[in-house]
């Protein structure tokens, strides 16, 4: 039985290592932008106590699970029952080159031209992630990191 998190900044590899581990270990698979974010335009955070449900319905019915986000929020409500976290703590401008390369993402866009229209936002966004205080940025990673009791490992650069 193994309950791995995997968190760290958009474009350092979550679902990438999240995927892997799902597939080599038999762990279900929870995308916390699956459940972040309202299907409205332009988009909106879904309510943290609708998102707990959400969390705690897959935990229920997993007996064993990679979870994987950049929502410090979030993944707060899920490490009361993980054995196990990674931090991928890469480099921005990693980051940056891993979210150009990146293939497309059914889960979350209708085809990769609007993935790809999305891009400049996207990088945008890495670029902060160093300077931010809120929940997405490096400083609340560090912090759950560090307050994790269990396995924990971090990365700094793609393996």
């Amino acid at each position: 039985m193994s309950k791995v998190i995997i968190f760290g900044n958009s474009g350092s590899g979550k679902s990438t290592l999240a995927k892997q581990l799902a597939e080599q270990s038999h762990l279900s698979h929870l995308d916390l932008d699956t459940i972040a974010w309202q299907a409205v335009n332009p988009p909106q955070r879904t309510s943290l106590s609708e998102s707990n449900r959400s969390i705690q319905q897959f935990i229920s019915r997993h007996d064993s699970w990679v979870i994987e986000g950049c929502y410090t929020d979030l993944l707060e409500l899920a490490t009361p029952f993980a054995d196990e976290v990674i931090f991928l703590n890469l480099p921005v401008n990693d980051c940056i080159s891993n979210a150009k390369n990146r293939p497309w993402e059914p889960h979350k866009y209708s085809n990769k031209q609007a993935q790809d229209a999305n891009l400049a936002m996207l990088i945008d966004w890495i670029a902060q992630y160093d300077v931010r205080s809120d929940t997405f940025s490096k400083l609340a990673h560090e912090k759950l990191f560090e307050q994790f009791v269990g396995v924990k490992t971090m990365f700094t650069a793609n393996q």
